[in-house]
């Protein structure tokens, strides 16, 4: 993988088991997070990195101080999503992957700038960890 933190949004039970799986491998994240629940409930399973924001609020899309890789969004509305989408792509130019178990908003999530989404019913996402821009979608 390339230098940088991997950044996760995942406010959802199949994030969550990615997040555990990050840690298991011991790399390099951040959770972006839009309130204080989440922060918590990530901090309790170990997380180092949590990034707490407004979603709603573009002033406080401010970069962490770090550099951001990969991006792994998880679906849980679609109004959250493209925020997230839309925060993660002025911070990285690395691929950003939305799993998501609909099929519906394909296209919106490419047109804000995805790189892959990746349509999701299991929430068998461990190969992610693998993937890379040979990856074919």
């Amino acid at each position: 993988m390339k230098e940088g933190y991997i950044l996760v949004a995942a406010p959802n039970s199949v994030g969550l088991k990615f997040i555990l799986l990050l840690i298991a491998r011991k790399y390099n994240f951040i959770v972006l997070v839009n309130n204080k629940r989440e922060e918590s409930l990530l901090r309790k399973i170990g997380v180092q990195h949590v990034l707490r924001m407004k979603t709603g609020d573009e002033e406080s899309w401010i970069a962490p101080p770090f550099p951001v890789g990969r991006c792994y969004i998880f679906e849980l509305s679609l109004t959250l999503t493209c925020r997230y989408l839309q925060i993660c792509r002025r911070w990285s130019a690395d691929p950003i992957f939305i799993i998501t178990p609909n099929r519906s908003p394909r296209m919106i999530y490419k047109g804000l700038g995805a790189s892959y989404v990746i349509h999701s019913v299991t929430g068998e996402v461990g190969f992610l960890l693998g993937a890379g821009p040979e990856l074919e979608l």
